[in-house]
Parts: C-alpha cells; sequence; structure tokens
C-alpha cells in the first residue's frame, strides 16, 4: 500500500506517489472504455487498478480511483455507475455489498487553515503542500444507497444499509438504518425488517428460511 496507514501528513507531489496516480489514472480511463459485456477483459484492469479484488465483484463503471492500490473490494460486491474513490488511505470494502449509483468515498484531509493548506515545513527543511489521509472501512452486506457520500475516517459496521443522498461524517454501527446530511443512525435493522411481513411486495416470492 502506498499510504502511512497512521494519518501523517504527506506529500502529494512525490514522485513516486504521481507516477502510481498517473498510471491508475490510465487504467481508470481503459476500463471505462471497455464493454461492460466482456467481464474478463474489465476484470484483469480491475487486478491491476486494485491492492486487492476477490471472485464475484463487479464494477459497472465508470469509475474514478485516485491510487487503487490502496483499495480492497470483497467478494460478491456490486458497485453501480459513476463510483468515486478518493484512496489516498486504506479503503476496506466487504463481502456481498451493494452500492447506488453515484457514491465517492474519500480519505485525504487537507489543513483547515489556508496558509497551512499552501505549505507546511517538512523534516528536510523544505515547504510543501501537505495533506494526510484517514481509512474507510465497509463492513459485510451493506447496502450503501445512491448519492452517498463516505468522509475520511468512516467505519461502516455489518449489515447497514445508507440512505440515498447521506453524508457519511462519522462511523455507523453495525446493523443500523442510518441516512441524511450529516448521517444519523435512524434505527436498528431487525427481523421485522423481512420481507415476508411486506406480502403486498413479496407477490408470489417466498423468503428462504
Amino acid at each position: 500500500m502506498l499510504n502511512n496507514g497512521k494519518g501523517i501528513l504527506f506529500s502529494p507531489a512525490e514522485e513516486w506517489r504521481v507516477e502510481r496516480k498517473k498510471k491508475t489514472h490510465k487504467l481508470n480511463q481503459k476500463y471505462n472504455s471497455l464493454d461492460e459485456y466482456d467481464p474478463e477483459a474489465r476484470r484483469e484492469v480491475l487486478r491491476e487498478i486494485l491492492g486487492e479484488l476477490n471472485e464475484n465483484v463487479t464494477f459497472q463503471g465508470p469509475v474514478t480511483f485516485h491510487y487503487g492500490v490502496n483499495t480492497k473490494v470483497g467478494k460478491c460486491t456490486f458497485v453501480n455507475f459513476n463510483f468515486t474513490c478518493q484512496d489516498d488511505g486504506e479503503v476496506v470494502i466487504g463481502e456481498h455489498c451493494d452500492f447506488g449509483p453515484n457514491v465517492t468515498i474519500l480519505t485525504p484531509v487537507h489543513p483547515m487553515l489556508p496558509e497551512e493548506r499552501l505549505k507546511l515545513k517538512c523534516p528536510d527543511g523544505e515547504s510543501r503542500r501537505l495533506c494526510y489521509a484517514l481509512p474507510v472501512h465497509i463492513g459485510d452486506n451493506c447496502w450503501i444507497c445512491a448519492n452517498v457520500t463516505i468522509l475520511p475516517g468512516v467505519t461502516i459496521g455489518e449489515g447497514c444499509v445508507i440512505g440515498a443522498g447521506s453524508v457519511v461524517t462519522h462511523s455507523i454501527p453495525a446493523h443500523s438504518f442510518a441516512a441524511g446530511n450529516p448521517c444519523r443512525v435512524i434505527r436498528e435493522i431487525t427481523e421485522a425488517d423481512s420481507m415476508k411481513y411486506k406480502p403486498e411486495i413479496l407477490g408470489d416470492c417466498e423468503v428462504i428460511e
């Protein structure tokens, strides 16, 4: 991985970081140009982009990864249109997750003061633009609905549903339905949410016991 994982300031202009970003951005373009009905070709590109790619993962595309190598994706996860992942820090997405269109995951953080955003003094005595990054972790079996933005340092526990249009600023406990800007826990997800209690929607289908 290319980040230090400790939320410590670094220069995004370091040559090796710039080279990795160039490589990933070109791979983004390559992925987005491929026919969605050519999954093997797309998977080969994803293997080059991501730090870890497990089986049966689908990114509908277009995708935009910043580094790519800092992102791990669990098996059987589906990501819909227009996914953006600014993975200056670690991003871990669990198994059997579903993402709606236009989801954005952010890890980098910049200084609040404008003069400090412009430059800070580095250990070598040089002044540079610096930022830091905080990890994002998403547990197994989560549904991240359309137009959700997940901010740096957030952990979303397993089995969560994040409502459409939410801006997730703080971590969300497992098995929660959370929504809003800022995103807040609305309630716990329980057995009472089963489709078996919604016969008008279930129709002639059945819940598998």
